[in-house]
């Protein structure tokens, strides 16, 4: 028998043949993951046009361009169907499920022989398995696993490194892994870290350095926490081993594990920055990451009806003092516990604040309702330096209030005026700024008030005022609709 030329396709080039060998290997690659939720299945695969097939045979299945994935009803039936299409071709399954009432599926699911059940939830791993001396060595590599008798089983914390890592083992060890992920009712999309679990602190040279550039304590406090997440991250690597490589490995986690915002992310690579930068003295570090801008969220502001039901539902004197001081005032926190008696002049009608935010002096109102209250409060609770101080000061040491004490009982007024609404001590001067522009205020007096550096940060209250929206008429309601 014998074959022509075109039928062995004898004649094509190497770089043809290179491109029919890629094709081929991406339109067979095994690489089928799948994540199952209560309502949908979400499936990543090569394509090709016989999956392609399978996939549009599914009942309402649609590609998610955004994030790149087919979205399948969880019907009954459809998992097994595509479990079977697919067979060993799915290289990873995982199931998030709902637990509610406290419930753990891990407390109650019994692993076979040669079985690992792993769920994650609340930032850490919990392993449940039947004794396996590898496994657990493994294990007690991981920083502050812990092992847990009433429920039996291991606790590691999560990352994804960590997470991979126990992946790999189980599959060296030849054992099945069952794996589901743990979805409370009403948990944050962002991860809390927990820092108990971190085995390494911030180098105090760090902390030092920070101070003797005379950083605020809420900036320290900052970068500190921020650094010591980073050098935990790589807990077999010495701090100065790191390169731009783990930088960027680190920017990832925090965005696709972590989902912390743009501005975390930012001040993440700025307080790595600083240490290799300031502390070691190095050059200037340009890492090649794609830093996010900032999104454009719109802070939460009360209306003045608001404003004033949360001054009425606050009876404790110095409480209601506190609030309409940094409404009236247009103050930050920290600026409030750090005012001092002298930092009043009731003549001029102004409140100076002393070296807030960038290091800066500035002059904002006194409010004559607000002098008023304040005298009556000084009057009572005769403070001895601090305008505001805590039950523990004295004449010999002044303590300043503290922002804990306030943002608990603004909560409590808040609850008690019957508002929905998210308010922290920070809205009161966001409402601040935005009743001054309602009432006609210049936006470089507000910028000057509020101390902002640049006029497009003030620029954003434009964007919540409801000034002259009254005056404009939806083109709906300009439509006749009556028959």
């Amino acid at each position: 028998m014998s074959y022509s030329k075109s039928k062995l396709n004898v004649d094509i080039s190497p770089k043809e043949i290179y491109t029919q060998l890629f094709i081929f290997s991406k339109m067979y690659s095994t690489a089928i993951e799948i994540q199952v939720t209560g309502k949908k299945i979400f499936l990543k695969m090569p394509k090709n046009e016989m999956d392609l097939d399978f996939v549009r045979s599914l009942r309402y299945s649609r590609w998610n361009t955004g994030n790149y994935r087919w979205e399948i009803p969880n019907y009954p039936g459809n998992l097994d169907k595509i479990k079977r299409y697919f067979g060993d071709r799915i290289t990873r399954i995982n199931e998030i499920i709902q637990l509610e009432n406290g419930q753990d599926e891990s407390a109650t699911f019994v692993p076979g022989k040669d079985q690992v059940f792993l769920l994650k939830r609340k930032g850490k791993l919990n392993l449940r398995f039947l004794f396996h001396e590898e496994l657990i060595k493994a294990i007690k590599r991981i920083p502050y696993y812990r092992w847990d008798t009433s429920k039996k089983q291991w606790t590691v914390p999560f990352t994804q490194k960590f997470e991979d890592e126990l992946r790999q083992k189980v599959a060296d060890l030849n054992l099945e892994l069952i794996y589901r992920e743990a979805e409370d009712e009403g948990v944050e999309k962002i991860q809390r870290l927990d820092t108990t679990l971190f085995t390494k602190t911030c180098p105090k040279e760090y902390i030092h350095k920070l101070e003797e550039r005379r950083y605020s304590p809420q900036t320290i406090k900052t970068y500190t926490a921020l650094l010591t997440e980073f050098i935990n991250y790589f807990p077999h690597q010495d701090l100065d081993e790191l390169t731009d490589k783990e930088v960027m490995d680190f920017s990832r986690y925090l965005v696709t594990t972590r989902n912390v915002s743009s501005s975390y992310q930012n001040q993440a690579i700025n307080a790595i920055k600083f240490y290799f930068e300031k502390v070691k003295s190095g050059p200037r570090k340009f890492y090649h990451i794609d830093r996010p801008q900032r999104e454009k969220i719109l802070p939460q502001v009360c209306s003045e009806e608001e404003i004033v039901s949360i001054f009425r539902c606050t009876e404790n004197l110095k409480h209601r003092t506190i609030l309409m001081t940094i409404y009236s005032a247009g103050l930050r926190i920290s600026e409030l516990i750090n005012l001092k008696i002298t930092h009043i002049d009731s003549d001029r009608m102004q409140i100076r604040v002393v070296q807030s935010k960038g290091k800066k002096d500035r002059y904002t109102l006194l409010s004559q309702k607000n002098l008023k209250l304040l005298r009556e409060y000084i009057r009572i609770y005769r403070p001895h330096e601090y305008l505001f101080e805590g039950q523990r000061s004295t004449p010999q040491k002044p303590l300043p209030y503290t922002s804990r004490s306030i943002q608990s009982f603004l909560k409590d007024s808040v609850k008690k005026a019957g508002i929905s609404k998210n308010v922290t001590v920070h809205t009161l001067r966001h409402s601040f700024a935005t009743h001054l522009l309602e009432h006609g205020t210049d936006l470089r007096y507000i910028q000057s008030l509020l101390g902002h550096k640049s006029s497009k940060t003030t620029e954003i209250y434009t964007h919540i005022t409801t000034k002259g929206f009254g005056q404009i008429v939806s083109p709906l309601d300009q439509l006749n609709l009556d028959d």
